[in-house]
C-alpha cells in the first residue's frame, strides 16, 4: 500500500487555486460545488463540537425522519446527489451486467414480513401504534415487537439494492475512501476488499482509493496517513481477522473530516461501522450537504452484537455465533468432568443478548441464559441459584451462558461505570460477580466453578463462508449505492433482500431480543428455562 504523499504527488495537486477536482467532471454544473441540495431528510441543529443522543456524539448534528413517510408512494426514501450530478450509462450495460440485469429505482422491498392478527400472536407488540395504510395515512395497526423501539412509523416498502444501469459518476475521474470504525468484528477485512474490488470494476483507477487508518481520526491525524488500496493490496487479506485499516472509537473532528473530503477531492465515502460508525457517517453526510461538498456517504452496518435496528443481521455475527459455541463446549467438557461442575462463559451483549441466545440454541449444551433484555434474580425459590442446584442435582453439572450486559441491575453500583468513547456502556464484568455470588450459595460452596470469557478471542477471527459471502454482497451495493449518487444511507439485509435505508432511521436505537418473540421463546422451551424473577 502506498501512503498518501505518493498518492498525491502522482496526480495533479488537489490543494489551491489550480486543483483540478474529479467531482468537477461529474457534476451537472461547472462550478466545482454545485448549488444544489440533495433531497430533503437532513437537518442541522448545530455546529460540530457538541454531542448529540441522536448522533452517538459526531458534532451535534440531528438528522430528520426521511420525508416520503406519509407520501403516497409509500416508500422509505434514500438521499441522492443527483440534482448535483450527470447521468451516464454504467460500464456494466454492455454486458447486461454479466447477463444478471439492472436494479430499477422503483423496485421495493417489503419492510414487513407478518401481518399479525392481533396483539395476543407471538411476537406481536403489546399496543397497537400508528402505521401508514394503504391510503398513505397513519392508522392503528399491531407491529412487531422487536420494532416498538422506532420513533416513527415505517411505509410498507424500502428500495432495493443493486447495480443500476444509470450511474452518476465518470469512474475515472473518482476517488473514494474507506474508513473503519469502532471495535473489532470479523468480516471488516472482506468488506474492505470488496468495496476496493467493484470500486476497480467500476473503472475506478488504481491509486485512487483512500484507506483512512484508524477509524474517522486517520483524517486529520498526522501520524495515521492515508494510504491507497488496490486490488493487490487487498488480495487475501479476507483470510485474516482485524481490519488492515485499523480502528478506534469515539466521536471525531466532522469540521476537519469534511475540510479532507472537500481537500483531497473524495466523491465517495464508505464507513463501516456499528451505530457509532454510522451515527458519524450520519454527521458526515449532514455537514457535507451544509457546506455543499458533494461526496456520496455511505455505511456499511457492522456489529458483532447484531444490534442494528430492521435489518436482518449484521456481518460478523454468524461467525460470531459459531465461535462463541467452542466456549460452550468446552464449559461443557469442563463442568462434566468434575463433581458439582458449573461451567460459566460470559459472551458478547451489552445491550442486546442475540449471541448469548443464539449461541446458547446452537450448542444444545446450555442450562441457563442470560441477557440484559430479561431481568433475573439469583435467589429465592424462583431464582437462578435454585434452578442451578435442581439442574446439579439432575445431571450433576450444569452450563450457563450471560452476555455481557446482563444482571447489570444486581450489582451494587448499578453496573454501568461511565462510557467509553464511542458513547456504549462501559459494564461491571457480571462474569466474575456471579461466580463470586455462587460461592455464597450454601449448595455451590464446594462447586467446581470455572468461569470463560472469549470475548476476544471471537472478535479477532476471520469470517465463515456465510459471512464472507454476506460481506461481499454488502461491500458491492455499497459501492453500486454511491455510483447510483446515493448518500446517507446504509445498506442491509432486510427480509432476505438487499436495501438502502436512509441512516437515521437504523440508528434510532439499539436492536434488542423481543423477550415475548419466538426466538428467545424457541430457546427457553428447548432448554427448559423458567423466568428467574
Amino acid at each position: 500500500m502506498q501512503t498518501l504523499g505518493s498518492f498525491r504527488t502522482s496526480k495533479a495537486s488537489i490543494v489551491g487555486k489550480e486543483r483540478t477536482n474529479a467531482r468537477t467532471r461529474n457534476t451537472v454544473m461547472p462550478q466545482r460545488l454545485a448549488k444544489a441540495r440533495c433531497n430533503k431528510s437532513v437537518r442541522v441543529v448545530c455546529e460540530a463540537g457538541g454531542q448529540s443522543a441522536s448522533t452517538g456524539g459526531f458534532g451535534g448534528f440531528v438528522i430528520d425522519a426521511p420525508s416520503s413517510i406519509g407520501k403516497a408512494d409509500q416508500v422509505l426514501e434514500v438521499p441522492n446527489l443527483r440534482t448535483k450530478l450527470t447521468p451516464r450509462k454504467s460500464p456494466f450495460a454492455d454486458h447486461n451486467n454479466f447477463g444478471g440485469g439492472f436494479v430499477s429505482d422503483e423496485d421495493r422491498v417489503a419492510l414487513n414480513s407478518m401481518k399479525f392478527a392481533s396483539t395476543e400472536s407471538a411476537g406481536a407488540a403489546s399496543r397497537v401504534m400508528g402505521a401508514l395504510s394503504a391510503s398513505g395515512h397513519t392508522s392503528g395497526a399491531v407491529m412487531e415487537a422487536s420494532m416498538e423501539q422506532l420513533s416513527i412509523p415505517l411505509p410498507p416498502w424500502a428500495v432495493r439494492a443493486g447495480a443500476r444501469s444509470t450511474i452518476y459518476f465518470d469512474p475515472s475521474q473518482v476517488t473514494a475512501a474507506i474508513v473503519t470504525c469502532g471495535g473489532l468484528c470479523p468480516g471488516l477485512n472482506d468488506v474492505v476488499a470488496g468495496i476496493v474490488n467493484k470500486l476497480t470494476d467500476y473503472g475506478v483507477p488504481e491509486g485512487r482509493i483512500l484507506g483512512i487508518k484508524y477509524g474517522f481520526r486517520g483524517f486529520y491525524d498526522p501520524t495515521s496517513k492515508p494510504v491507497t488500496l488496490t486490488k493487490g493490496s487487498v488480495d487475501g487479506i479476507q483470510l485474516q481477522g482485524g481490519t488492515i485499516l485499523g480502528t478506534s472509537r469515539g466521536g471525531a473532528n466532522i469540521r476537519e473530516i469534511v475540510k479532507r473530503i472537500d481537500m483531497w477531492g473524495i466523491d465517495m465515502l464508505f464507513v463501516v461501522g456499528g451505530n457509532g460508525g454510522n451515527a458519524g457517517a450520519n454527521a458526515i453526510q449532514a455537514m457535507c450537504a451544509q457546506h455543499e461538498v458533494n461526496c456520496c456517504v455511505v455505511g456499511v452496518p457492522k456489529s458483532i452484537d447484531n444490534d442494528i435496528m430492521i435489518i436482518d443481521k449484521c456481518f460478523g455475527f454468524d461467525t460470531a455465533v459459531e465461535e462463541s459455541q467452542r466456549a460452550l463446549l468446552a464449559a461443557k467438557v469442563e463442568a462434566s468432568s468434575a463433581r458439582k461442575g458449573i461451567g460459566l462463559v460470559k459472551l458478547m451483549g451489552r445491550q442486546s443478548g442475540f449471541i448469548a441466545m443464539q449461541a446458547s440454541m446452537a450448542s444444545g449444551v446450555v442450562d441457563a441464559c442470560l441477557i440484559p433484555e430479561v431481568n433475573f434474580k439469583l435467589t429465592g425459590d424462583s431464582g437462578l441459584f435454585k434452578y442451578l442446584e435442581e439442574v446439579i442435582k439432575a445431571k450433576g453439572h450444569c452450563v450457563v451462558c450471560v452476555a455481557e450486559g446482563a444482571g447489570q441491575d444486581l450489582l451494587d453500583d448499578g453496573g454501568v461505570t461511565g462510557t467509553d468513547a464511542s458513547g456504549n456502556p462501559i459494564l461491571r464484568d457480571i462474569g466474575a460477580y456471579l461466580k463470586g455470588e455462587m460461592k455464597k450459595w450454601e449448595y455451590f460452596k464446594d462447586a467446581d466453578i470455572k468461569y470463560i470469557d472469549p470475548t476476544y478471542m471471537i472478535r479477532a477471527i476471520p469470517t465463515t463462508s456465510t459471512d464472507r459471502i454476506y460481506c461481499k454482497i454488502l461491500a458491492h451495493n455499497a459501492v453500486h449505492a454511491a455510483f447510483a449518487g446515493y448518500s446517507g444511507l446504509t445498506v442491509g439485509l432486510v427480509n432476505t433482500h438487499y436495501v438502502y435505508l436512509p441512516i437515521p432511521v437504523v440508528i434510532q436505537a439499539p436492536r434488542k431480543v423481543d423477550p415475548r418473540g419466538k426466538a428467545w421463546n424457541r430457546l427457553r422451551a428447548s432448554i427448559g428455562q423458567p423466568n428467574f424473577n
